[in-house]
């Protein structure tokens, strides 16, 4: 039926008030579970934006809403930015790149929580700040380390062993700066053996090996000055009026009368000189003999320069002994026996190169000359053009000179050409014409250039060797520093590097 006229519809036919939809309730933010504890994304009490140390933890139902434990870092880091105050000069960071090393003191977050200000919501280093930058480039380039150029190498070495960026980093680091790597030094199984190693090739190991060296330096010192002192006029009268001298194969008076200025090729065995180098080969042939049975790895020993330095400093006493003995006994030629004795004590003056064991200074100027053997090719070639350029010009230019100026040929004028062009000028031979002084000008002006271009060059690699050595044994007694977290209960005893512990500072402190 339908409705009435007029009427109103039944109670069941009549429609419900409309009433307004609800608002629907926000989304909550998305909440991370780690461990323990929910970190609210966007929300942090230090004002980071993101997650991680500072955040605000969020109580877990399933543990009665109550936090227990450490607060731990956000291991994802994607949105966590850190900031780091540099005395005073701030960086801004993800997390996530200093993670990419945990192991250093930025990259573990247990050991950089130490240095945050919780009132300024940042970390504080009170450290060198110029330094930062190049560290803070470490993380960011995956490894990269490189010394800003108006840093001291000893101030970023010390950053970096603060920061605690590892070996691998300080190697490189020492490598990138010219550093040669320290090769491994083997030692030998045995006790024995390895304290006899010790003792005669590492002067620095103990007091009785600084001892050892003191007394290889003496007697080092002591066999040069016998070797000169031997060629005196006076000391050599009185070994030439030994009776025999004068049939010996070399005679003590030349046939004109004068002295001769020949070192005699006998050795007397009741001579003081002979005497004293018996002493000091022993000596050289004792140490030697140790370090032979002493050492790790026969094949190395007689491949290192210092040792063969050593064999041939010792080769030529016995080589004249040898001779002197035969010639007593009437065995081989006396000429003969006069050509080797002089090459054996020519060779002896070859016994200085033993020092360069124990000075710094001749292993670096050894080192510069082999570092600097292109320079020097270039000079000698450099030189040797322009001798013979100057010795055949001055030599036409002479022609019609005076007959005894000395420039008779081009390879009799090489000597002057020498002599001018290094500016020594001995003044045996000089240019009487007009025109063989106007050569001789300019052979001397093209000498001063010629020497002075490569000369630089050779000054600045031995400058560079120089420091490079220095600092070497400066960084080589470097210690590596421990951080203390602020305001530790109990100040460790130590040397510290300036800075007080108390709020926002930390200590360093020597271990």
């Amino acid at each position: 039926m339908g409705p009435r006229a007029g009427g109103r519809s039944p109670p069941s036919q009549q429609r419900a008030p409309r009433v307004a939809p609800r608002p629907r309730p926000a989304a909550p933010t998305p909440t991370v579970a780690y461990g323990v504890y929910l970190y609210r994304r966007g929300e942090s009490d230090t004002g980071l934006a993101g997650c991680g140390v500072g955040a605000r933890p969020l109580r877990a139902p399933w543990l009665g809403g109550q936090p227990s434990g450490a607060m731990e870092a956000d291991p994802c880091g994607c949105c966590e930015r850190l900031v780091l105050n540099v005395a005073g000069l701030r960086f801004e960071t993800r997390a996530r790149t200093l993670s990419r090393y945990p192991d250093t003191l930025l990259g573990d977050p247990g050991r950089r929580r130490a240095f945050y200000d919780p009132t300024r919501g940042e970390f504080f280093l009170d450290r060198h700040r110029p330094s930062f930058d190049a560290i803070l480039h470490y993380y960011q380039s995956g490894g990269r380390l490189r010394r800003p150029a108006h840093v001291p190498l000893d101030v970023f070495l010390d950053e970096v062993a603060f920061y605690e960026l590892g070996a691998d980093a300080l190697a490189k680091l020492r490598e990138d700066e010219g550093f040669a790597a320290e090769p491994e030094r083997r030692l030998p199984r045995r006790p024995f053996a390895r304290q006899l190693w010790l003792l005669f090739e590492f002067p620095e190991s103990s007091a009785a090996a600084r001892i050892v060296a003191v007394v290889s330096v003496l007697v080092i010192l002591v066999s040069i000055v016998v070797f000169c002192l031997e060629t005196l006029p006076d000391f050599r009268d009185e070994r030439d009026g030994q009776p025999g001298a004068a049939s010996g194969p070399l005679p003590s008076m030349r046939s004109n009368g004068s002295q001769s200025v020949t070192p005699p090729p006998r050795a007397s065995f009741d001579d003081p000189f002979f005497l004293v180098e018996t002493l000091c080969i022993c000596w050289f042939s004792f140490e030697l003999l140790v370090r032979l049975g002493a050492s790790p790895s026969k094949t190395a020993f007689f491949k290192n320069v210092m040792n063969l330095i050593d064999f041939v400093a010792i080769l030529p006493y016995f080589v004249a002994l040898g001779t002197e003995l035969a010639r007593q006994r009437g065995v081989g030629q006396p000429a003969m026996s006069l050509a080797i004795l002089r090459v054996i004590r020519l060779v002896r003056v070859f016994r200085i190169f033993k020092l360069s064991r124990h000075s710094k200074g001749l292993q670096i100027l050894g080192q510069t000359l082999r570092a600097s053997m292109r320079e020097l090719g270039l000079l000698i070639f450099f030189l040797f053009i322009g001798v013979v350029l100057f010795s055949s010009a001055v030599y036409f230019a002479e022609v019609d000179g005076p007959p005894d100026s000395g420039f008779t040929s081009i390879p009799a004028s090489f000597w002057w050409a020498v002599v001018t062009m290094t500016t020594v000028g001995y003044g045996d031979m000089a240019p009487a014409t007009v025109g063989g002084k106007i050569v001789g000008s300019l052979c001397a002006i093209a000498g001063v250039l010629t020497i002075s271009l490569p000369v630089p060059v050779i000054v600045s690699n031995f400058s560079y060797f120089y420091h490079r050595e220095t600092e070497g044994e400066d960084t080589g007694r470097y210690r590596h520093v421990a951080t203390q977290p602020c305001c530790p209960p109990e100040t460790p005893e130590g040397k510290a590097n300036g800075l007080v512990g108390g709020s926002g500072k930390h200590l360093v402190t020597e271990v």
